[in-house]
């Protein structure tokens, strides 16, 4: 892997999925069947040609393997089901027996395949436990496996450890989890649902640090954003500052924490310089809003913001969230095209000014 350069230009994961491979992934094909890889091969090597293309320094497969990104641990361990929401109407992956390891290996596999397309930096991506909790919980069809959802959560972390042990064999430059579930505690309104919001929130610190603690010779990164898929759904955004939950990102293990600042409600960027100085921070500067296509002087002014309180050499340029929220989200891949193009070119910038 290539020395990462300064301000290095990242994917955060998922990209959105053009119509031919949305079909691929929720239709009913079998997944190991010869002409499913190659046709879905042939779409991962144009969507890491089309990172390369457009200048980003750590690229991802798009998450295109995976059927839901957090169903992927259905791939990990027998003990789901899956049915329908009740509420929309959406797939939903649902606990309903005791977790045993399935198919170790599954992400590792998705790296493996990816190291034979680019000699980028690969990054590849995890649910956080307390995650699948939230999502993949419910206290009518779960409870006679799992009385309660912190029992699940804690059942999920040796499935994902062991994943984490591979994917730190793999090749990949960084592993993250993502837990927007942890960011939620930003919010007033959901911490009114809590009756110790900061209990919850340092259970959710407390499960990533075991996913975390000991993984050597590779990145470790939390990815906390306000669920950005609900900006695509027209669904309520989560506002506040990380002010809130800045005690639990001042424990976590990892080397890395991306955040987002280009929602409306985020806060100041001076939070950062509440960060311990040896984290890494994945700036939020690129909004993945459909529709909203921020310039390369936008970017860039963002970036020298955050320069205000952290080093050049701990910034890490990404978009606020992955770009596809949703196996058969339909967001505009040139639009995201264009988007990575202007990060790199504001990389660039940086660079010039700032070594």
């Amino acid at each position: 892997m290539a020395q990462l350069p300064l301000f290095p230009a990242s994917i955060i994961g998922s990209l959105p999925r053009p119509a031919g491979v949305r079909e691929l992934v929720t239709g009913n094909r079998d997944r190991e069947e010869s002409g499913y890889r190659i046709e879905m091969e042939t779409a991962i090597r144009d969507v890491v040609a089309m990172q390369e293309e457009a200048g980003l320094d750590v690229v991802s497969d798009g998450e295109w393997w995976r059927k839901s990104y957090i169903g992927v641990v259905a791939e990990l361990a027998h003990g789901f089901e899956l049915s329908r929401n009740p509420v929309d109407g959406r797939p939903w992956t649902i606990v309903v027996d005791r977790l045993s390891p399935r198919e170790p290996g599954f992400i590792a596999r998705e790296v493996a395949f990816l190291k034979t397309l680019t000699q980028r930096a690969i990054k590849t991506t995890l649910p956080a436990p307390a995650l699948l909790g939230e999502r993949m919980w419910d206290a009518e069809k779960s409870a006679a496996a799992y009385p309660t959802r912190e029992d699940f959560i804690r059942d999920c972390v040796p499935i994902l450890r062991q994943e984490v042990e591979i994917l730190a064999q793999s090749g990949a430059a960084i592993i993250q989890i993502d837990d927007p579930h942890l960011c939620l505690f930003v919010d007033d309104r959901v911490r009114a649902d809590y009756a110790h919001p900061d209990q919850a929130a340092d259970f959710s610190v407390d499960m990533n640090n075991q996913l975390i603690d000991g993984i050597e010779g590779v990145t470790m990164a939390v990815h906390l954003c306000r669920r950005a898929g609900a900006r695509v759904r027209g669904e309520a955004d989560h506002t506040g500052g990380f002010e809130k939950i800045m005690p639990q990102l001042r424990r976590l293990a990892a080397g890395h924490v991306t955040l987002e600042f280009t929602a409306p409600g985020a806060g100041d960027f001076s939070i950062l310089s509440q960060l311990p100085v040896e984290t890494q921070v994945g700036l939020g500067c690129v909004s993945c809003q459909p529709g909203q296509v921020d310039s390369v002087d936008a970017i860039v002014g963002r970036v020298e913001t955050a320069l205000e309180y952290l080093e050049p050499e701990r910034i890490t340029l990404n978009p606020d969230c992955g770009f596809a929220p949703g196996s058969a989200a339909d967001v505009s891949l040139e639009e995201v095209r264009q988007k990575l193009k202007n990060e790199t070119s504001a990389a660039r910038i940086l660079r010039d000014r700032y070594t």
